[in-house]
C-alpha cells in the first residue's frame, strides 16, 4: 500500500515539475559551468514544440470555424473575442502604469551593478522605428508556406480563419474535410502529449541555466522590478481576472487549481505553447462548447497577452525611471496607444517581448534603447510569471465567452472547477 502511494506521488506530473525546478535550481548554484550546458536540453524541447504549434494552431482554428458551420456566427464570436483581448489587456497595460508609477522599481538603480548580455538580440529592434504600414503588412503572410516554415503564429492564424471561412462557405461538402482535419489535430495532440513526458526535463535543464547563466547575484540590484511585475500580476489575476470569472461563475483561484499541472509545466518552461493542447482539453472538459475552444484559444495565444502586455509597461516606467526621464501623462498615454498595438505581435518575434519592448522605445524616441539590455539578466525570471498569467488570462476568457455566446454548460463548469454538484 505505501509503495503504491509513493509510485502515484512520483508519477504525479505536479510532483515531477516541482522536483525537476528546484533540482535545476540547486545544480545552478553548485555547478553553474556544468549548468549553463544544459541550455541545449531545453531549447531542443522548445524546438521540437514549436515545430508542432503552427500545424495545432492551423487545424485548431480551421476546425473550430468549419465547425461554427455559419459566418455570421463566426462574425460575432470573433469580434467579440477581439473586442474582450483588447479591452482586457489595456487594463493589464494601464494597471502596470499605474503600479510602476507608485511603487517607482527604476529609482536609485544603479546599472554599474546590474549583468547586461544579449544586446546583439536587439540590434534591430533598437534601429528600426515602429512604423505602422510594416506592423499591418506583418500580419498578412506573402507566402503561406513560408509563414508555416517560419513558425510564424501570427500570420498561420490569419491563414487559418480565411481557409476557415472558406470551408465554412462550403457547407456540407466541406464536411468531410473537418473529419479529416480533426483526426490530423488528434494526430498533433497525441505527439505533444508524449513530448510532455519530457517537460520535466526540460524545466530541470532550463531552471539549471537560468541560475548557472545569470546567478542569484543578478537578482538582487533588479529586486524591485521584478517585485513590481509579480505584484501587478498577481492583482491583475486577482481582481481584474477574479471579477471576470465571478461574472462568468467560476473562483478564480478554484481555476488555477484546476490547471496546475498546465501553470507548473509553463513555470518551468516559461512557453504557454508547451500546453496549448492540454488547456484546451481542460476547457472542453470544463464545459466549453469544442468549436469555440478551438478558436478562442490559438487566437488569445497572439493576442491575448496579459502577462506580456504588464511586463511592457512596467519595463517602459522602468527604464524612464532609471535614466531620470520624466514622463508626462499625455507621454504615457502614448504608451499604452502604441502597446496596444505592438503587444500584440509578441507571439510572431523571437525573443518575445524584450524584443517588443525595445521596438516600443523606439517608437517613443524619449527613453534610450540600450538601457533594454539591462533587463536581460532578470528577463528570464520574469517570464515564468508572464507565461503563467497569459496561460490564466486565455482559460478565463474561453470560458467568459463561452458563457456569452451560450456554448457554455455552466453546471458542467462549476462541478468541474468550483467542485460542486
Amino acid at each position: 500500500m505505501f509503495i503504491e502511494k509513493i509510485k502515484r506521488v512520483f508519477s504525479n506530473l505536479t510532483f515531477q515539475v516541482l522536483f525537476a525546478i528546484t533540482a535545476g535550481i540547486i545544480v545552478g548554484i553548485m555547478f553553474p559551468s556544468q549548468a549553463i550546458d544544459c541550455k541545449v536540453i531545453s531549447d531542443t524541447f522548445f524546438k521540437v514544440v514549436k515545430m508542432l504549434i503552427p500545424l495545432i494552431v492551423f487545424f485548431s482554428v480551421v476546425n473550430g470555424i468549419g465547425s461554427i458551420g455559419s459566418l455570421k456566427k463566426l462574425g460575432s464570436l470573433g469580434a467579440k473575442s477581439l473586442l474582450y483581448f483588447e479591452i482586457v489587456t489595456t487594463l493589464a497595460l494601464v494597471i502596470g502604469l499605474i503600479l510602476a508609477n507608485v511603487i517607482e522599481p527604476g529609482k536609485g538603480v544603479d546599472f554599474s551593478a546590474v549583468t547586461t548580455g544579449g544586446t546583439a538580440q536587439l540590434s534591430a529592434a533598437s534601429t528600426d522605428s515602429f512604423k505602422w504600414s510594416e506592423f499591418i503588412q506583418h500580419l498578412i503572410p506573402g507566402n503561406a508556406v513560408k509563414a508555416f516554415a517560419e513558425g510564424d503564429v501570427v500570420q498561420v492564424l490569419i491563414f487559418a480563419i480565411l481557409f476557415g471561412m472558406g470551408l465554412t462557405m462550403m457547407e456540407k461538402e466541406g464536411e468531410l474535410l473537418i473529419t479529416v482535419f480533426d483526426k490530423i489535430l488528434h494526430v498533433l495532440f497525441n505527439i505533444l502529449s508524449m513530448l510532455m513526458k519530457f517537460a520535466p526535463i526540460a524545466a530541470f535543464a532550463a531552471m539549471a541555466f537560468a541560475i548557472g547563466q545569470f546567478g542569484l547575484k543578478s537578482l538582487i540590484p533588479m529586486g524591485k522590478v521584478m517585485l513590481t511585475f509579480y505584484g501587478t500580476a498577481f492583482l491583475f489575476i486577482t481582481f481584474i481576472l477574479g471579477s471576470i470569472a465571478w461574472y462568468t461563475g467560476f473562483n478564480i483561484f478554484k481555476f488555477i487549481v484546476y490547471i496546475k499541472d498546465e501553470l507548473l509545466i509553463v513555470l518551468g518552461t516559461c512557453s504557454s505553447e508547451t500546453v496549448l493542447n492540454r488547456i484546451m482539453k481542460k476547457l472542453e472538459n470544463a464545459g466549453c462548447k469544442s468549436s469555440l475552444v478551438r478558436f478562442v484559444v490559438p487566437t488569445g495565444y497572439s493576442f491575448n497577452l496579459d502577462g506580456s502586455t504588464i511586463y511592457l509597461s512596467v519595463g517602459c516606467i522602468f527604464l524612464a525611471q532609471a535614466y531620470q526621464v520624466p514622463l508626462s501623462w499625455e507621454q504615457q498615454v502614448t504608451i499604452i496607444f502604441i502597446l496596444m498595438f505592438t503587444s500584440k505581435g509578441a507571439a510572431a518575434v523571437h525573443g518575445s517581448a524584450i524584443v517588443i519592448l525595445a521596438s516600443t522605445l523606439s517608437a517613443m524616441k524619449i527613453i534610450p534603447v540600450e538601457g533594454v539590455a539591462i533587463l536581460f539578466g532578470v528577463d528570464r525570471f520574469m517570464s515564468e510569471v508572464r507565461a503563467t498569467t497569459n496561460l490564466i488570462g486565455n482559460g478565463v476568457a474561453t470560458l467568459f465567452i463561452a458563457k456569452t455566446e451560450k456554448e457554455l454548460d455552466v453546471e458542467q463548469m462549476k462541478k468541474v472547477i468550483n467542485g460542486e454538484g
